[in-house]
Parts: C-alpha cells; structure tokens; sequence
C-alpha cells in the first residue's frame, strides 16, 4: 500500500486478461457450466417476449415522485435509527478515475473490513487474505448418516449417496445449537456428471448413475463444530439432526394452489404430493428457524415440451442434457404434462426436526428462484425477497397477512409453518427519474449524478384461509401462483438483468438486489438499456439499492439506486456508490449477497468476465468509506462462489463446480482441488478466520 496523510491508499489492484472463447462463451463461464447449471439457457430464445415498456418510458412526475418518497424514507430511517443518516459522497464524474486530492475519509476501513484484499488471480485454490486461515468444512461424498459408507469415486452407488454429503453446493446457512456446535444446511444445485463419473457417456447415461445424481441433489443438514483452539469448523458424522433431502424425498405442496388440477399427475392426483427438489440454488433463513430454498434452473430436467406456457419457462421439446425421462416418466412432459408445474418453489425445511416433511409454498409463486429471504414487519408479518434469475425477468415479494408466533411448542412451530401460505405476493416496476435520452447504453452517468427513481409493487394474487383472488386481468389466483412469470408480463412489471440473490440489510432496512449480467440488453429486438439496467451488452453486472416506503418492508412503494454497477473499475461505465474508483477491488457478475454484523454487504460471483477467478468481496453501505469494495478470498479453477455466511469470527462459503472447464473429465480434471494431484474433484464448504481468533475485519 502507499499513503497519503493518514490515509492509507490502496494501489490499483492487477488486471488479469479476459481469455479468449472459441466456443461462444463469454468470460469466465464455461461451456460446461452452461450446460449442466441452466441447460444453456444463454443459447436459447429470451424467454420473456412480452412488450412491457422499460424504465426510460415512464418518466412523468417520477421527479416529484421520488423526491416525495425520499424524504420520507430518510426521514424515517434516520428517526428509526435514532441518528442522523450519514450521506453517502458525491457521485463521481464519468471518468476512469474518480480525483482522489480532495477525498478525506477516515484513517480506517469500515469496521468488519479491515483485511488486506487479495488480488486478482487464477490460482487453483482458495485464497484468502495474509492473517487469515481456511479449512475444507465437508465435502461431496463425506457420510453424514448412519450406515453410510465412506466416500469411493470408483464404486459410487445411489444408496451410499444418500446418505452423504450431496454435489455442488450452493446456498448455505448456520443455525445455533449450543456448546461449540452449529447446524449447517447446504443446497445441492445440480450435477456435473462428467466430474462424477469416469467414462461418463452423456448420450447413454446408466440407471445407476441417473439414481447417484438423483441422491446428489437436494438439501443436507449436518452438525458442525469449532475447534476453539484453531478456530477450524468440522462436520460430525452421524449425529440424530443430520439429513439428506433428495430428488426423490416426499414433499408437501403448500398455499393457494394445492390440489389445483394445474399440479395433479397420474401419480399423485390428490397435486398435493410431490417427490423432490431439484437445481435448489441460494436461499435464506427466517425468524422462526426454518430454512428457505429457491428452486431456480428447474426447465432443464424436463423433455419434450410442446405447450406455450412452458415456453416462457425454458422447457425444451426435445430430450433433456441428462436423459432422466428414459428411466422416470414424470420428467418426460408428453407423458406427464403436469409434472413441471410442480417445480419452481420456494422450499421450506425444518432442520431441527429430522421427522418433518419439507414444503412448497406456491403463495411465493413458481418461477427461477434464486432466493428467499425474509424482513419481519413492525406487527410481526413475515416479507419474503425473492428474484427471477432470467435474462429481462422480475422481482417479487410476499407479504404474509399472519404474524409469527414465539416459543417452541409443537402448536407454534406449526403455526409458523403455515405463514408463507397465505398473504399477497407482487411483482417490482420501476421508473428512472432522468429523461431517456440521458440514458444511452454506454454506463454513463445522467446529469443528476445518480441512476435512481422511484418503484411500486404490483399486486399479482392474494391467497387467503377461504380461497385465493387474482388481481391480473385473465388469469385466476391459480393461474398467477403457477404461471407466475405471465402474471408479471400482464402486470407490466420491469425486466431486469438477471436478477439473483435479494437481501435486506439487517441493520439499515435497505434491500439490495444482484442483477448479475445480460449480454442480450439492448441487442438485437431485445429491449434497450434504461436507468435500472443502464448498459447495453452488461457482462458484468449490477447491484440495486431499494428503500421502502417509510422503511417498512410492507409498502407497495420504494425509492431505489444503482449502489455499484460491477466490472473493471477503470472502465468509464463503473460505479461504487460514489467511492474513489482507484481505491476498490474489481468485481464483475454479483450472485449471492450476505451482511456481516455491522451492515457491510458482502458478494459472491459467478462467472467473472475480467479474467480472475470468481471471489468473495466486502464492500461499506454507509459513512464515508460507502462503496469501498475489497476482495476477501478467490476460487479455485472452474468455480463459483456461493453461500457466503458471515459471522463475527468466520466466513463460510460454499466452492460450487470446481473443475468445470469446458473438456474436463474424471480422467482428464481441470482442477485438482481439494485434496491434490491424483485425486478426484470435488465440490466443498470452506470455513475461513483469523488465525489470531480475533473478529473479521475488525
């Protein structure tokens, strides 16, 4: 680092060189993340065809509008904090550098990041900054249940795994248990069966390898404990709460449209029963001590489609990549065509009682799920965040109409069980408050300084104890609860650029949103960059600042801005909330979002387009060092970072598809972490701390 004053300034952090692609895929995702993650849904027709006007179309009275809602959100913030609203510096000019000679913030970082960031790099291995240690939590393959066997790649069979540690972890969430001991509970997004098995055959896969990848997906819950001495976190096998959740566990369908004829197949005609989970990708916790899990890239497990509405949803008409309809009928759609209708939810899962069978609550609606994520209203009503991870698709939210209940009995946890059941679920539009023409695709800042306006939420159906009410113009409550993605295109809802993982800040009220990317905006018919989704072409993504009316997560009204708009920070086009831009880490494609105790975001990528692996970033909300971004650690080859929990002395993150490079094999791994040369990759938790045993970042 050099200085100046007190302050010390970080010098630009190193640029790697984006790769070239010689097969069409942009940036740091492979082709073979591409197929087994979504089914290449980048290589297909944008979904959303619909004609809703876009941002810079709806500009009128936006300005008085906005500032009406600001005040009063300020306001409100502030007198609910009890202090002044700290006001965040001036945005910066459309320039590569932000002038740094005037700029006086404190002589410290924000507290909770005060760590060395780690530089840009394509290492094959999590790093992490100098002062800090790491060890692998668990791994695919690990038993967690009793009578499981011992993890061994040549002889896997469907009954060892499921009673492991499933594959490609993704959302993760550590619930308290007491004397050292935490409960862990980990998504298990999809398969890369050509890492999985040698001699994989992706044309003719066996009924056995189909039945491991069947028992790979889903959910695990496995105890974990802290070695106090070193601060390393590790799995303890066989213990009573550990549990396996898999594509062929029972479910319970739950809310408005259970038992809907939409959900009812030859086998369960009852449309309240289904078997699975499937491509579950992050998630979120609730007050009450459920965990919550988005069921996202669902389309591709699916074949021969023929009907319109699965049109809008990805599902092919063909065979599916994985060929699952040869041995179960329920994923071939001419045979079944209900089947699909019963994925797309947002799971509940009771961890604390392994007995319990897990639920689809159709109330959040059936679309992409990346996410759900919960804010108590002031009266006890739970509010659930949830984005549709699609190129031009929307965000929604769920207000509950019944309050959570406190205490353990039985009666409450069931009560509890059912808030996500009934309530009114919407869908964001949002207006920019700067003339369109301001707006030109290229990242540029409009004359106000700010990418900003105003936002309501549309109601699209309320589901009650006595029934359901559609509020879309031809369609029933059924139909908007199962076909929710027209539901919104009726609604003339705004399309974002993917938006993933939707958090609100648990000390600020704020809620961000990570839009990841869109190479498809403003190309071709598709629609043009407006102020929510200012560039044309995005690669590398976004990140959103929404402020409810008068704070309250329950307003159908909200004030929003561009808190950081991703890539390389010498770009013209990037922005870090008005933060010096030759004083932060670069980032590109933002997933997954989290907070640490002290309100500071923290983001996890995928498929970073600046040529480093993808990593895990801090970055301020408020005081003078908002929007200073600093990156925390790095992935191996070929993966992702997900599930980021953040506690006082420790960083959880979830290493999702390492060795996922286009050509990789068993026989022929691009990776060879976790364990070294030799053996066979696997996907993994990490846990991180200061090897001091001090807080993070303080």
């Amino acid at each position: 680092m050099g200085k100046q004053g007190d302050y010390k300034v970080r010098i630009p952090l190193p640029l790697i060189s984006t790769p070239s692609s010689s097969d069409g895929h942009q940036g740091g995702r492979s082709a073979m993340t591409c197929l087994y993650r979504c089914g290449n849904a980048c290589f297909h027709e944008v979904p959303n065809t619909s004609g809703n006007e876009y941002v810079g179309d709806v500009i009128a009275s936006a300005l008085s509008r906005r500032s009406l809602m600001r005040t009063a959100a300020v306001v409100t913030v502030a007198a609910a904090a009890g202090a002044t609203v700290a006001a965040a510096p001036q945005a910066h000019a459309a320039t590569a550098t932000a002038p740094t000679t005037s700029y006086k913030p404190s002589s410290k970082a924000a507290r909770g990041l005060r760590y060395t960031p780690v530089a840009p790099n394509t290492t094959d291995a999590v790093t992490v900054p100098d002062g800090y240690a790491q060890n692998v939590v668990i791994r695919w393959g690990e038993p967690i249940l009793r009578g499981a066997p011992a993890f061994d790649p040549e002889r896997q069979t469907a009954a060892a795994q499921a009673g492991q540690f499933g594959y490609n972890n993704d959302f993760l969430a550590l619930l308290p248990l007491g004397h050292g001991r935490q409960l862990l509970v980990a998504n298990h997004e999809y398969t890369d069966e050509v890492l999985m098995f040698r001699g994989y055959d992706p044309a003719n896969p066996t009924r056995e390898q189909v039945e491991v990848a069947w028992a790979a997906h889903g959910l695990s819950a496995v105890v974990v404990e802290e070695d106090r001495k070193s601060g390393k976190l590790s799995a303890v096998p066989r213990h009573p709460l550990n549990r396996r959740v898999t594509a062929t566990t029972e479910f319970r369908l739950t809310g408005p449209a259970a038992g809907s004829d939409l959900l009812k197949t030859s086998a369960d005609p009852t449309g309240t029963k289904v078997l699975g989970t499937l491509n579950n990708c992050s998630g979120g916790t609730t007050p009450w001590g459920t965990t919550l899990h988005g069921e996202e890239n669902f389309n591709q497990y699916f074949a021969n489609s023929s009907r319109a509405t699965d049109k809008r949803y990805g599902i092919g008409t063909g065979a599916s990549e994985r060929k699952w309809e040869r041995f179960d009928k329920r994923f071939d759609v001419a045979q079944e065509p209900n089947e699909v209708h019963r994925f797309g939810y947002v799971v509940e899962f009771d961890p604390y009682d392994p007995t319990s069978t897990p639920r689809k609550h159709t109330a959040l609606g059936r679309f992409k799920h990346e996410a759900a994520t919960v804010r108590l209203t002031s009266d006890g009503r739970p509010v659930v965040y949830s984005g549709d991870d699609e190129r031009f698709d929307y965000f929604y939210k769920f207000v509950s109409s019944k309050r959570m209940k406190k205490g353990a009995s039985r009666a409450v946890r069931e009560h509890n069980l059912s808030l996500l059941d009934e309530g009114t679920l919407y869908v964001a539009k949002l207006t920019g408050d700067s003339p369109a023409i301001e707006i030109d695709g290229t990242g540029k800042l409009p004359a106000d300084g700010e990418f900003d306006g105003s936002g309501e939420w549309i109601p699209l159906a309320t589901a009650t104890s006595d029934g359901a009410v559609s509020h879309v113009e031809g369609m029933t409550a059924e139909e908007v609860f199962v076909f929710t993605r027209l539901a919104g295109d009726k609604a003339g809802a705004t399309k974002m650029d993917r938006p993933e993982d939707i958090q609100p800040n648990p000390v600020s009220g704020k809620v961000y949103v990570a839009l990841t990317n869109n190479t498809n905006r403003g190309v071709g018919s598709n629609a043009p960059a407006d102020e929510a989704n200012p560039r044309n072409a995005n690669k590398h993504g976004h990140i959103l600042e929404l402020t409810e009316r008068w704070n309250r997560p329950e307003s159908k009204r909200f004030a929003w801005s561009l808190f950081l708009v991703a890539g390389d920070p010498a770009d013209p086009a990037t922005y870090f909330a008005g933060f010096p831009k030759d004083r932060v880490s670069p980032i590109s494609c933002p997933d997954n979002v989290a907070f640490d105790p002290y309100g500071n975001l923290w983001i996890s990528t995928d498929g970073n387009q600046l040529g480093s692996h993808d990593g895990l970033f801090g970055v301020a909300t408020k005081g003078d060092r908002r929007g200073e971004l600093k990156q925390f650690l790095t992935m191996p080859t070929g993966a992702e970072t997900c599930g980021p929990v953040i506690q006082d002395r420790r960083v959880l993150v979830a290493v999702q598809h390492p060795g996922e490079i286009t050509g990789a094999t068993v026989e022929n791994p691009a990776s060879t972490w976790p364990d070294g040369p030799g053996k066979i990759v696997r996907p993994a938790v990490v846990a991180v701390w200061r090897k001091d045993g001090a807080d993070i970042g303080v």
